[in-house]
């Protein structure tokens, strides 16, 4: 490491990185306020955890003039335990027509998005079941999509339809009837989307099926055969073509597809390949085989920026490198690439591969990808410009709010989960100093949590556990605090002192210094003070790693 990636210590009293949040400028956030609503969206009752989703089919149409949608929902489940009550979702706005079971409708009741139907007998344990929910109406139209999401209705450059859905955070329940919670992928999935004839519609998984109805629609069926997620499931209507490629990956033959708008048709054959081989090339180096073989990957043309919708990844960044045409690490690393194609594919194996079971752990999904776009330019750029990346994106991190959200309302945490998460697992591959043992990390999350929902603990456990050292002070203090922690030194008598200032009771974290331009070495201070081993060591000479470290360094 050279002395560009130490900051030294030069002043008492002074901190090398950002000062601490103080006590009031935390007095000064607002704490949200949840409902009712919030608790039957985001709490497993067992009214949800009475029967595990097997497999969906939904089944609908799409009036484009109307911006009405109809249709039916197919539940296939297992009962986990006797019931005669189940809750599913739907938002409010939309009409649940009927609910039909072996054949007869079913009497439910409605509050705010939940929807509470009552069998004529109970439903025993282990017991393989289906209901099929009939419902329609005019879904949310998104404000701002994907970030205030719903339905998006808008028309190409020819004047045609251009209709989309995007609904992570909000949920899936915004436009069809589902469990809308993270926990219960369902096994497999058929999708049916019915659209006025000369449209295409594109959804998740692979096309099986195209029938020209009666009605003037034309019916798309997508089988999806691996888990999904809800807010993954998605509508792509517009006037597309497309065309096709193969990747010879880590488990054989992946079939790519575009979709893309008549329009951009030119431009995206020489866009697409170039930018998606590599960055599969990296993330299955990185991350082990992408988990969707089965289901192939694809990009199709979105009318707004992107989302990560499983192997239906859709794409709006105008066929350019960067974010919008701009560098969120402002080290000129952001736009060598297609920021779009990069991060939201990332989210296949960090978000629809490892999907997390509550909302308030977004932060697995989004810092994982964050921290990808970083191991892109290592893969493909170094590592030294990996790290100047990861580094600047610093500049995004506000410190407003921890990172996790809370637990069963339905909620996020801050949006530091995108840089501050990124920086912080930098942080985990600095600490633990064997890049191929980090790596196998990273593919043995992927490995073990195949199709799986995870919390908080089955990560941070599994990364501990791997590494061979106890993380979870630093994953805490990062993830569930606000403040970053603050390294103090001391010197007295010609011995150097630190101690960590930390919300965590027993925070400690290995930390890279240096005297004297000398070489690199860790030391492990607690937040009690110790003495360390820096012979020589003085306010004037001594260098701390806050290049890699995110920290305050203080010294008295």
């Amino acid at each position: 490491m050279n002395s560009t990636t130490y900051k030294k210590i030069l002043s008492a009293l002074s901190i090398a990185v950002l000062p601490m949040v103080g006590a009031a400028q935390l007095l000064v956030k607002d704490e949200p306020v949840f409902t009712k609503a919030d608790s039957l969206r985001g709490t497993l009752t067992p009214l949800r955890t009475c029967y595990d989703l097997k497999y969906y089919h939904l089944d609908v149409k799409i009036d484009i003039d109307r911006k009405f949608i109809s249709g039916s929902n197919l539940f296939k489940f297992e009962a986990t335990t006797d019931f005669d009550k189940l809750q599913f979702d739907l938002f409010a706005n939309l009409k649940v027509d009927k609910v039909v079971y072996h054949g007869k409708e079913l009497p439910f009741t409605r509050e705010f998005n939940a929807v509470f139907v009552d069998f004529p007998t109970s439903i025993k344990q282990g017991i393989i079941d289906s209901m099929q929910v009939f419902y329609s109406g005019n879904p949310q139209v998104a404000k701002r999509a994907p970030w205030d999401g719903g339905f998006v209705f808008t028309k190409d450059s020819q004047g045609k339809p251009w209709v989309a859905t995007a609904c992570q955070g909000l949920g899936a329940s915004v436009w069809w009837p589902n469990k809308d919670h993270q926990s219960d992928e369902v096994d497999s999935m058929l999708i049916s989307i019915s659209v006025p004839k000369g449209l295409t519609d594109v959804s998740n998984g692979r096309l099986i099926k195209r029938t020209d109805r009666k009605d003037g629609y034309t019916q798309f069926d997508w089988l999806v055969r691996n888990p999904i997620n809800n807010y993954s499931v998605s509508a792509n209507i517009g006037d597309y073509v497309h065309f096709k490629d193969v990747y010879q990956g880590e488990k054989g033959k992946l079939d790519l597809s575009y979709w893309v708008l008549r329009e951009n048709e030119a431009k995206a054959k020489k866009f697409f390949p170039i930018n998606v081989i590599p960055m599969l090339k990296t993330f299955e180096h990185w991350f082990g085989p992408y988990p969707f073989y089965e289901d192939s990957y694809k990009l199709v043309d979105a009318p707004y920026t992107g989302m990560e919708h499983q192997s239906a990844v859709t794409y709006g960044n105008g066929y350019a490198n960067g974010y919008r045409g701009r560098d969120a690490s402002d080290t000129g690393w952001g736009m060598k690439w297609d920021f779009i194609i990069v991060h939201e594919s990332g989210h296949e194996w960090f978000g629809n591969n490892i999907t997390s079971k509550d909302l308030a752990d977004m932060w697995i999904h989004e810092s994982f990808t964050n921290y990808s776009e970083s191991l892109f330019i290592d893969y493909n750029y170094g590592k030294e410009a990996g790290q100047a990346y990861v580094h600047g994106i610093r500049s995004g991190i506000q410190n407003d709010s921890p990172v996790q959200g809370p637990y069963g309302v339905n909620t996020e945490g801050s949006g530091d989960m995108y840089p501050k998460g990124g920086v912080l697992l930098n942080m985990i591959r600095t600490i633990i100093n064997d890049d191929e043992q980090w790596r196998q990390i990273l593919r043995g999350l992927n490995k073990t949590f195949y199709h799986q929902t995870v919390n908080y603990e089955d990560v941070v456990n599994y990364i501990s556990k791997h590494a061979q050292r106890n993380l979870n002070p630093v994953f805490e203090q990062y993830i569930k605090h606000t403040n970053i922690p603050t390294l103090e030194f001391r010197f007295k008598d010609g011995k150097t002192y630190a101690r960590w200032i930390a919300d965590v009771a027993d925070f400690s974290m290995p930390v890279k210094v240096r005297v004297n331009d000398g070489d690199d070495q860790f030391i492990e201070p607690d937040r009690s003070w110790k003495e360390v081993n820096l012979p020589g060591a003085s306010k004037d000479n001594l260098e701390v790693d806050t290049y890699n470290y995110y920290i305050g360094v203080l010294i008295e």
